[in-house]
Order: C-alpha cells, then sequence, then structure tokens
C-alpha cells in the first residue's frame, strides 16, 4: 500500500526539487498564484492553453516547470461546472494525481486553500489510485512506481487519516486476495492469510472438512466434493462494542468456479478465480474495523470452496441437507454460491444470533445484466437495513439498487423432490437467488449484495483499478460508522 505522511508544511526550492500533484476547485489566479510565481507564469499559461477548469477528471500535467518541481500535476476536484467538491470528488482528484504522477516514487500531495479539510480523502483517493498488482511480472515492471507521498494538511486532517488509512488498507487486501491466481488462493491458503490478521487483533477460528460435517454443512460440503482441495469455513471476530449484539458480515468464496459438472464455456473462465469477491471484501471489512478499533462487535463468516469437475463432483440432480435441517435438490452445479451461503447463513444466525446479517456474493450473471457494472444489486427483508445501506453507498460511491422479492418469486424455487430446488427459471434469476438465500436467516434483518457485477471489472474507473476493486469494502466500513455514530 502507498506510504502517507502528514506534514504541516513543505518548502519548495531549487534545492530540493520534488515530484507535487495539487488538487484545486478551480483555476483562478488566487487559488494557484503562489504555484504560478515558482514556474515563472508557466502555470497560468498552460491552464489557459489546455482550459484546465478544476472539474473532477481534469488533468493538467507539466513537466519540470521550474527548478523546484520534476513535475506539476493539477488535478480537479469539483463537481462539473461548479466549484463545490465532496468527499467523493476529492478521493477521484487523489486517485487521478496518483495515477498522473508516472516515473517518481515519492511525491508531494498539497490541495488549494479551502480545500486543506478534505486531505484525508485525497489521500485515500490516492492510495486505491495508486494500486497496482505486479506479483507475478517478471517483464516489463515498471523501474519506478509511486510508493511514497507526502500530504500538506494540519493536524486535524492527519489525525482523520490515522482512522480513515485503516479504509485503504482493508481496500487493498480485498483486492489483493481476488486478484491472486487459484492456484496460490485454494480455500486453505485463503485460510492460512485470514489466520495472519490475527496480528490486529482479530480472533479467527477455522472450521475444516471434519467439523463441517459434524454441523451438517451438506449444502457447502457438497459443493467442495469435487475438488482435490478441501474446504474451510473461517469465522472472524471483532469485539468493540462490549455486550451488545453483534452485526455479522458472510461472504462467498468460492476461489474457483468451473461451473462443476454444468461446466461454464471456457471464454472468461479464468475471471472465476474471483468467484470469492464477498469473501475477500469481509475479509478487508473486518481487516479494517481492527485496524481502526470500531466501536462495534462484527462477526465475519466466509465459506471457502473450489467448485471443480472430477469422478467425486456432485451431480444435477443430487439432494443435499442443509446445515439449517432444509434440503435442497441441486438442479445446476453452476449455482453452487448460494449453496455455499445456505449453510454459512444459517450457522451464523445460530451461533451468534447477530442483530442484522448482510452477505455479500458475486451470484449472478443476470445481476450484471439487470444493472451493469455502475450499481450491485440488493435485497432484503429489512427496509431500515435496505436504507441504510443504501445510504452509506451513496456516500462512498459504492451504489445499490434495491431489487424486488416476494411470494411470487419464493414460490418459483419450489420442488417435489426436496424442500427447494437451488435455481428456478431464468425470469428473474438474481431475485430468485436471493429468495433462495432469504430462506436460511429466518426473522434476522438481512440484506444480500449481489457484487458480481462490480467486484470485478474490466477497465480501470475513478478509484478502482482494472480487475479487483474491493468493492463493499469502503461501503460496509461506512455503514458501520454510521452505526457508531449514532451511539
Amino acid at each position: 500500500m502507498l506510504d502517507v505522511s502528514f506534514v504541516p508544511s513543505l518548502a519548495l526550492d531549487d534545492a530540493t526539487p520534488r515530484a507535487v500533484a495539487f488538487l484545486c476547485a478551480s483555476a483562478s489566479p488566487e487559488d494557484l498564484k503562489s504555484l504560478d510565481a515558482l514556474c515563472g507564469g508557466a502555470v497560468l499559461r498552460a491552464v489557459a492553453q489546455k482550459e484546465f477548469c478544476g472539474d473532477v477528471g481534469q488533468v493538467l500535467s507539466l513537466v519540470a516547470p521550474s527548478p523546484a518541481f520534476t513535475q506539476l500535476v493539477l488535478v480537479g476536484a469539483a463537481e462539473k461546472g461548479a466549484s463545490k467538491v465532496a468527499p467523493t470528488g476529492m478521493e477521484q482528484a487523489g486517485a487521478a494525481a496518483a495515477r498522473a504522477l508516472e516515473g517518481v516514487e515519492d511525491a508531494v500531495l498539497m490541495l488549494a486553500p479551502g480545500l486543506e479539510k478534505f486531505a484525508p480523502e485525497a489521500a485515500l483517493g490516492a492510495v486505491l489510485g495508486a494500486y497496482s498488482f505486479t506479483a507475478y511480472r517478471t517483464k516489463n515492471v515498471p523501474k519506478k512506481v509511486l510508493t511514497r507521498v507526502d500530504v500538506v494538511a494540519d493536524d486535524a486532517a492527519a489525525a482523520r487519516w490515522a482512522d480513515l488509512s485503516a479504509v485503504g488498507s482493508g481496500v487493498s487486501l480485498a483486492r489483493d486476495l481476488v486478484n491472486e491466481p487459484a492456484n496460490v488462493l485454494n480455500p486453505v491458503t485463503f485460510a492460512d492469510r485470514i489466520v495472519e490478521l490475527e496480528e490486529h487483533g482479530l480472533k479467527v477460528e477455522v472450521l475444516d472438512e471434519q467439523a463441517m460435517a459434524e454441523l451438517g454443512f451438506g449444502a457447502l460440503l457438497g459443493v467442495a466434493q469435487g475438488s482435490a482441495t478441501p474446504p474451510r469455513l473461517v469465522i472472524m471476530r471483532h469485539d468493540g462494542g462490549g455486550d451488545e449484539a453483534p452485526l455479522a458480515f458472510v461472504g462467498k468464496g468460492v476461489t474457483f468456479d468451473s461451473g462443476g459438472i454444468s461446466i461454464k464455456p471456457a471464454a472468461g473462465m479464468d475471471e472465476m478465480k474471483a468467484d470469492m469477491g464477498g469473501a475477500a471484501a469481509v475479509v478487508g471489512l473486518l481487516s479494517t474495523l481492527a485496524q481502526r478499533k470500531a466501536k462495534v462487535n462484527a462477526i465475519g463468516v466466509v465459506g471457502l470452496v473450489e467448485n471443480m469437475v472430477s469422478g467425486t463432483a456432485q451431480r444435477p440432480g443430487d439432494v443435499v441437507m442443509s446445515h439449517s435441517g432444509q434440503t435442497i435438490e441441486v438442479l445446476n452445479t453452476d449455482a453452487e454460491g448460494r449453496l455455499v451461503l445456505a449453510d454459512a447463513l444459517s450457522y451464523t444466525k445460530e451461533r451468534f444470533d447477530p442483530r442484522v446479517i448482510v452477505n455479500l456474493a458475486t451470484l449472478t450473471g443476470a445481476i450484471v445484466v439487470s444493472l451493469g457494472t455502475e450499481h450491485a444489486g440488493l435485497f432484503s427483508n429489512n427496509d431500515g437495513l435496505a436504507s441504510a445501506l443504501s445510504g452509506a453507498g451513496t456516500s462512498v460511491d459504492e451504489k445499490l439498487w434495491r431489487m424486488p422479492m416476494g411470494a411470487a418469486y419464493d414460490k418459483q424455487i419450489d420442488t417435489d423432490i426436496a424442500d427447494m430446488k437451488n435455481i428456478g427459471g431464468r425470469p428473474g434469476s438474481a431475485i430468485l437467488a436471493a429468495c433462495f438465500l432469504q430462506r436460511f436467516v429466518g426473522k434476522t434483518a438481512w440484506a444480500h449484495l449481489d457484487i458480481a457485477g462490480t467486484a470485478y471489472k474490466s477497465k480501470a474507473e475513478a478509484v478502482t483499478p482494472k480487475g479487483a476493486t474491493g468493492f463493499g469494502v469502503r461501503l460496509l466500513d461506512r455503514y458501520v460508522r454510521d452505526i457508531e455514530a449514532q451511539g
């Protein structure tokens, strides 16, 4: 993760030239006069030539405009066509600055007068924008990448960063996990990496195949039985809220999804290493809460399996007994994530009696057809919870769109052979998947976030890189912060 330091002031002179990113909400001479003076008028000339006005997304780069600068990058932070600045705009500006500072390892981040209070958000954006995953590249690796940035801001901003930096760490962790190839990150090695988070104060418990069999995890184990790598269920606990009932977060962790006997097409199957994006987000969130010492009790539960094809793989038509005691007819082995979540959800409800359960999963292609990559699908049995999650998502620009549920949909997963089947028809299939999950949470306030379109992207956008986005960590951290604020 990008190393960020906050400094109260910074003298720029010919003796110590630096690469500098300057974030501004306008291109007024008043805002830019100090930089322009250092550069002999080059800044305002460039602004006029390139029609830079300070909108989010605008970047103006000057190479060595004076002996004091090796590079100077002006970055817009205002909502388009206005001087108004939002925290998310500052994050986007920070990300754009980090990407524009090419070929440097060390840089300075400065903010125009009046914007200093947003310095922590700008720093978070720089962390998210500077992220890259190059662990397996041996050729064409940039010789210099941005690894450190000094942010010029006062002590109050620095104090806020000490808290917000945990979010950057959690998002980076989630991205790393999703980007790892499936031959490296399997259920066992994934569980091992979670155990390492005990250094942050998390309590971690790992259930192996035998323990899950004794608990009656027939749905999860049915998915795992085709793989040579055994499954794991990992429980993370953060205790920061005294005796209050915990918030529970449950993640689907299919470390590779071949589809099983209902095998997927070859095209795009490589991206199925990302089918554990929900679990990665839960791990990133719990890491964040532990690092910032959140004043809540939180439980993270992730079901980790591989869905593979073999002589021992689950067959279409099999019937499994879930942890809840309900039976499931498996009509399609590629609808496996809901089977993993079924046992994880009912176990979480029974063991921890949480006040809410939020699960995250790259669950259906249907949600991508419905919402594209701009929104994740939100399904819930509780209007208050749905509203709180939607608001949290909007505030950090990880947007949710609530989808319908109800008895007319739910009855479509009834079957003559068992208590339910794991698929219905194609129409409304993302909704039917949510109805399936709802059968395992009882009356607990519950929300399901289908992040299939938002967890992994084919191109960089705003603060997210190409590949794993870490979607869900910032959203749920904001949700928890809102709860903390309520006391």
